[in-house]
């Protein structure tokens, strides 16, 4: 175990802001989705795969640098999202969420296989753009300049813009009121189905932009939605399913303790967040900020 020192402690300190920024902007799209239309998307991961190999293909081909491609994939993720929410989930909306859950579930396989048969079964990669190759020095540690100038601001910039859209925009304001009483909203003149495929669309968004961020931190490979599901599920029932508010908290609760775990003990990195999962299920099933909900479809 390493010796803790205040410098130790305030370098992963900075790593799990690292970790909570990439996290969230995947995690907060399955959130924004599940407070509004009640389902539990598990397909969502792809999307972030699908993010992620967009900016693959599109430098791949030579269409332009890494700048164009971060624009440009989460609007192509965003026309596969509404694809699926039009053909796949509109129909099950008033389904149990069991059936919602396993066809999500399907959805995972069949845009899993899609990648092997476009992409191959081999790990791909993306380069960091230009100017962003290189570390920067903080307390002495070395930190990624991309972490630090892409990462990090795309994820505050996503919090804030979600923010202002949902708390101060009037779009904002019928996306809130679908989450507390969507036949309300229906009986208003508001069209509940155009609401749930723009919302969607959002979710979808979030989840490719997430993938396009991250697509130069790691491989690239078919499966690697599996592995961040996973994460954003521990982030929002953490938070609080449905809680964007909790969703930010989670990221950051879950960033910080991965970051204390590979420290403490690497070979169970993630130990500290399932414990305290655990406990907050038991404690409060609800999430830290989330409110039982009630769905009324």
């Amino acid at each position: 175990m390493a010796s803790l020192t205040a410098d130790i402690l305030l370098v992963q300190f900075i790593n799990g802001l690292f970790i909570a920024a990439g996290i969230y902007l995947v995690a907060s799209g399955l959130s924004l989705v599940f407070g509004v239309l009640g389902v539990l998307n598990f397909a969502h991961g792809s999307f972030y795969m699908y993010g992620a190999f967009f900016v693959f293909t599109w430098i791949g081909f030579k269409l332009g640098g890494f700048w164009p491609a971060l624009l440009i994939a989460p609007f192509a993720v965003v026309i596969v999202g509404v694809a699926t929410e039009i053909v796949f989930l509109r129909p099950i909306y008033k389904a149990d969420p069991l059936y919602q859950l396993l066809l999500t579930y399907g959805l995972v396989l069949m845009f899993g296989d899609l990648v092997k048969l476009i992409w191959g079964a081999d790990n791909q990669s993306v380069a960091r753009p230009p100017g962003f190759e290189g570390t920067i020095a903080i307390f002495g540690a070395q930190f990624l300049s991309y972490q630090m100038f892409v990462l990090i601001p795309i994820g505050i910039a996503t919090i804030l813009g979600l923010y202002l859209l949902l708390n101060h925009t009037q779009i904002g304001n019928v996306v809130r009121a679908a989450t507390q009483d969507r036949e309300m909203v229906g009986a208003l003149g508001i069209n509940v189905r155009l609401l749930y495929t723009g919302v969607f669309a959002i979710g979808a968004f979030l989840g490719g932009l997430g993938g396009a961020v991250l697509a130069p931190m790691g491989a690239l490979y078919p499966g690697m939605d599996f592995d961040v599901i996973i994460e954003v599920f521990l982030v929002v029932v953490l938070g609080g399913l449905g809680s964007m508010a909790g969703t930010a908290l989670g990221a950051l609760i879950y960033g910080e303790l991965k970051s204390l775990g590979i420290l403490l003990v690497p070979d169970l990195e993630s130990v500290f967040i399932y414990v305290l999962m655990v406990i907050v299920l038991l404690t409060r099933p609800q999430g830290l900020l989330g409110k039982r909900l009630e769905t009324s479809r």
